[in-house]
């Protein structure tokens, strides 16, 4: 028996020592779906074709527009979102019509006078592309863009071709279902605050769920992300909105957003939003502070503007621990609420047009008196099932991304 062991630890150490590398396999890049032409050029060739995008819809450093438009392909029109196609409009404001200086490409907005596609703007289009970054939340509104587009295409006959993209916060599906009393412009289908999939998994789950005007079912063509799945920690290459301007917003949204139906400034008017918390009440709770500003392009009219905020700063707080948990930390707002020293206020929307419903942005009523009474982060979770439970039953259907 000693022998044997003798021979077996001079084997390892042998093993261990000899100078034959140890070759770790890296893993294979996350390649956009725009990003592999070859994937879906072919089938644009010869088609009039109309794009829903925004800065986000790149092909390395340049906008898929621009390159489709220098590989010869046949873009008619360019829809814009919330924030315009190029990007340069704040948060909520009107946009109009416009003609592209770049292209010369006339470009329709979505965010002014209509917010989907008329019959008259697809006439002559034989198939829409859509192409943007999502973050996956349900007050995101660009899964409220995509379901617009896909009626559209339904109503008019038209395909669409998604050109799919990671989603940043994909290992996350948590928080309560949306109660469809509560639908508004923040909040449009019965889904978790994080919703765990990307715009292709979604559009398949609008269809699938009858989602659109009279259960119409969209012809969907889509181009999927290549080696990705939803546990994979994706960095985004470009800002997915002006406000979200660092990945760690990116990653902090899901829980920062809530905040806004508070009178706790998440650093709205500052160049790090949805990184910060703090409030002008919180003065000797907290050092850390923040002064909100009006700044173009951004928050022009920001909660507390021009008054120092003190809190917390998260800037350099570990994503890894949201990522290991695979939950909304909602012990933020049970502290925030506890250390805010006028409680009937904290919720109070009377004191601020910045502010937004609670409700609403949360997707129940009772999230709000869970946190007056004092109740845990368990209890407050636990309300949440059964349906959250068989939102991720049903949600499994969809998934392109095992």
């Amino acid at each position: 028996m000693k022998i044997c062991l003798f021979v077996t630890l001079s084997f390892l150490i042998n093993f261990y020592s000899s100078n034959e590398p140890i070759i770790v396999a890296k893993p294979k890049p996350i390649l956009t779906a725009a990003e592999q032409t070859d994937k879906y050029l072919p089938y644009l060739k010869g088609k009039r074709i109309g794009i829903l995008a925004n800065p986000t819809s790149i092909i390395g450093k340049r906008h898929l527009v621009d390159s489709l438009v220098a590989l010869g392909i046949n873009v008619v029109k360019v829809f814009g979102p919330e924030h315009g196609f190029r990007g340069n409009a704040s948060a909520g404001v009107i946009i109009g019509d416009e003609k592209d200086p770049n292209t010369g490409i006339k470009v329709i907005s979505l965010y002014g006078s209509k917010r989907k596609p008329s019959v008259e703007d697809l006439k002559d289009i034989d198939l829409m592309i859509f192409d943007i970054q999502d973050v996956g939340c349900r007050f995101y509104t660009y899964i409220n863009v995509l379901r617009d587009v896909m009626e559209a295409c339904a109503e008019n006959n038209k395909e669409l071709l998604i050109l799919d993209r990671p989603n940043p916060n994909g290992y996350l599906v948590d928080g309560p279902i949306l109660d469809m009393s509560l639908r508004s412009g923040v909040g449009r289908f019965p889904i978790p605050i994080a919703h765990g999939m990307t715009i292709g998994e979604f559009a398949q789950m609008i269809n699938g769920q009858g989602w659109l005007a009279n259960k119409m079912i969209c012809k969907l063509k889509i181009i999927p992300v290549k080696n990705y799945t939803h546990e994979d920690a994706y960095t985004l290459p470009v800002k997915p909105s002006p406000n979200l301007n660092t990945q760690q917003s990116v990653m902090l949204y899901p829980i920062m957003c809530l905040f806004e139906g508070t009178i706790i400034s998440q650093g709205r008017g500052t160049y790090f939003p949805f990184t910060v918390l703090g409030s002008p009440a919180l003065k000797g709770t907290y050092s850390f502070s923040f002064k909100p500003v009006s700044i173009k392009g951004m928050s022009e009219k920001p909660l507390h503007m021009d008054n120092e905020c003190y809190g917390i700063d998260f800037r350099n707080y570990d994503i890894e621990l949201l990522r290991k948990s695979k939950r909304i930390n909602i012990q933020w707002m049970i502290d925030f609420y506890q250390a805010y020293p006028f409680k009937d206020k904290f919720f109070d929307r009377s004191q601020s047009d910045q502010m937004l419903n609670i409700d609403v942005l949360v997707g129940n009523s009772e999230f709000r008196k869970q946190i007056i009474e004092g109740k845990s982060v368990k209890e407050i979770q636990d309300s949440w099932e059964p349906q959250l439970s068989e939102y991720k039953t049903m949600r499994k259907k969809y998934l392109i991304y095992k």
